[in-house]
């Protein structure tokens, strides 16, 4: 499908006069507040056409990673973002006020162990003693744990040093630590630029799923907008996994990142729209129950009730 009949392809008919009505009755175009981490979300739907005619106005924030995003949702300052299933959880595990509106799902292979070209590490048992880098609650955080858990060794036969991306980045090229446990344009800037060795992936480890997630507030409050947002994003999901290339030009456009970077992290990185229901449910639980049994996570909210199903329309 090329951009016009991708565009051709969204019916938005009696939504958009809807939309319109309601900007109309608002005194003014209403603003949709969509969070964005490292160009992900923008590139995508930049990048395959599918905002041409939005009858709103969109306000991109960019975040490094999804804890900080999910942070700016929870407390308002933006209304909706996507993050991986660990992440997301995490964040409404700690009382977070927001929902998954909308599911995606790749293969997993986009989140990896990666050590250093010349590292003795060369399986998950070598891992033990050593000083292991990721983000607090992040998808990569998940991953260590499964692989440490398939190792049989627990979360104190390592010591994990819980930084931000940049920050992480920083103490794996100067050698630091022993190893970096990360995702997507991160591990191709490593693979590509510091020749690190990927250890193990998370493909068949990781669900693979991950979410668009809104406010209790914004939902309330901006259904309209948020529908009509979905609908785009998982049209825009579905042509950047035929057209990987055309993605990857605008992402390195958007982000600064060299083609070369950015065509790998979306070669790697292919996630479809999938509904709600409750395979996701499952696997969330599937989720909590390691974090809760490494400690990282102490409270017994109810997984549920952190999907809301009613959008899965917007998939059609």
């Amino acid at each position: 499908m090329d951009r016009r009949q991708l565009i051709a392809s969204l019916a938005f008919g009696g939504l958009a006069a809807s939309l319109a009505a309601c900007a109309k009755n608002a005194g003014g175009q209403p603003i949709l507040k969509v969070g964005s981490q490292r160009g992900g979300t923008k590139a995508l739907l930049l990048s395959s056409g599918a905002l041409e005619g939005v009858p709103y106005e969109i306000e991109w924030s960019e975040f490094p990673a999804a804890a900080p995003l999910l942070e700016a949702v929870s407390a308002g300052a933006v209304d909706l973002g996507e993050a991986g299933d660990a992440p997301f959880l995490f964040a409404y595990a700690g009382g977070a006020r927001i929902k998954a509106v909308q599911a995606g799902r790749s293969g997993g292979a986009a989140t990896a162990i990666l050590v250093g070209k010349d590292s003795p590490i060369r399986s998950p048992a070598d891992l033990r003693g050593k000083k292991i880098a990721t983000g607090r609650g992040s998808i990569g955080h998940y991953l260590l744990l499964r692989v440490l858990e398939n190792a049989r060794l627990k979360p104190t036969d390592v010591s994990i040093a819980f930084l931000n991306p940049g920050d992480a980045k920083a103490a794996f090229t100067a050698g630091s630590i022993d190893a970096w446990v990360t995702w997507g344009s991160y591990v191709a800037l490593a693979r590509l630029h510091d020749a690190a060795r990927i250890l193990i992936d998370g493909d068949g480890l990781l669900s693979g799923f991950g979410y668009e997630a809104a406010s209790e507030k914004a939902i309330a409050e901006k259904r309209p907008q948020i529908e009509d947002f979905l609908k785009r994003l998982a049209t825009a999901r579905r042509w950047a996994a035929n057209n990987p290339d055309a993605f990857g030009k605008v992402l390195a456009r958007e982000t600064g990142l060299s083609e070369e970077v950015a065509l790998y992290t979306v070669r790697q990185y292919r996630i479809l729209p999938t509904p709600l229901g409750n395979e996701a449910v499952q696997e969330s639980r599937a989720v909590l129950d390691r974090f809760r049994a490494a400690g990282t996570v102490t409270s017994d909210r109810d997984v549920a009730r952190a999907f809301d199903t009613s959008f899965n329309g917007a998939l059609a």
